[in-house]
């Protein structure tokens, strides 16, 4: 069955989620859509110094929006804040040091961050593909404790700070590779089977889509959404998967394009006339399962994924 949903999903994937397929898809998008300004507003993007998430916080940037970026490294953070500053003429950008794997200095942000700041938009963007077994200091896999529990910490610790504003927002940039896995909640820290990094990184972005739809139901007053960015020419993806890199070369998309749909989700008012707790692609909702996959989840499955989660944030609370 995995054969079929890489094949199926890889097939798709050349039709759709190349630089050509955005091109494709870009023809029906309302162009004034993005046509918005949004000072007083303002938006928390984790990752946002490279890649799909410095595209979009200089998007953000020029429409006047005050943009605080939620990285792991300084130096590099703190070059990537100069640049979006010239390149965007806006000053209101804020940097916060924090390692999304480490749940305890999630809490610990977001406590002081509430003290100082008012939230519009969260944009969960950062993630990481690890190719090898790796644990934290918390013993969590590294993939695991970044992608999946590091997004459920920051967002809902951040939720109560979001409600008590207009119009708030929460996307998270997953991925279509999330279509080939099913949920799975008996191995969550991968230690039962041989570990693949890629299989690991789509559990873990199938995990994301599984949280989204939950927290639309639990929290109407905030509209919840994910969305996939195609494959895109970025640092991460030049770093984790070479090989792929290499062989798709000037076929993936820009970092621009990959931001695109972020962007939308972000900022325009055709957003939140979608539902709450969708999966996009290129501006339009899209299925979260294949044709004939076998992917589809039980209640039962996603509250254990919600259970384990929430003890796990409050172990390290």
């Amino acid at each position: 069955m995995l054969l079929y949903r890489s094949a199926a999903w890889f097939a798709k994937g050349l039709r759709e989620y190349t630089k050509s397929g955005y091109e494709s898809a870009s023809k029906d998008f309302v162009p004034g859509d993005l046509e918005v300004q949004v000072p007083g507003r303002s938006f928390l993007v984790t990752g946002g110094n490279s890649g799909i998430g410095r595209a979009t916080v200089i998007e953000i940037a020029k429409r006047g929006g005050t943009v605080h970026l939620v990285c792991r490294d300084q130096n590099r953070a703190e070059g990537a804040r100069g640049e979006i500053i010239r390149e965007s003429g806006n000053r209101n950008i804020f940097l916060h040091i924090v390692d999304l794997s480490d749940p305890k200095a999630i809490w610990k942000f977001v406590e002081n961050f509430k003290q100082e700041h008012t939230l519009h938009v969260l944009i969960n963007n950062a993630g990481c593909m690890v190719n090898k077994r790796e644990l934290t200091e918390d013993g969590l896999e590294k993939n695991f404790a970044t992608n999946t529990l590091g997004v459920y910490v920051l967002t809902t610790a951040l939720i109560p700070v979001l409600e008590k504003e207009h119009d708030p927002r929460v996307i998270t940039v997953s991925s279509g590779g999330m279509l080939v896995q099913k949920l799975n909640t008996n191995d969550l820290q991968s230690e039962r089977t041989a570990f693949s990094g890629t299989m690991v990184y789509a559990q873990n972005k199938r995990q994301q889509v599984v949280l989204t739809e939950h927290w639309a139901r639990a929290h109407p007053a905030i509209h919840f959404s994910c969305m996939h960015p195609g494959w895109a020419d970025t640092p991460g993806v030049r770093l984790s998967m070479p090989g792929f890199h290499a062989s798709m070369g000037d076929r993936l998309r820009s970092a621009a394009q990959g931001a695109d749909t972020v962007l939308w989700l972000a900022l325009a008012p055709a957003a939140t006339a979608q539902p709450s707790g969708l999966f996009f692609q290129d501006r339009k909702p899209v299925p979260t399962h294949l044709p004939l996959a076998r992917t589809s989840s039980s209640p039962a499955e996603e509250e254990k994924l919600i259970e384990i989660l929430e003890e796990l944030a409050q172990r390290f609370k």
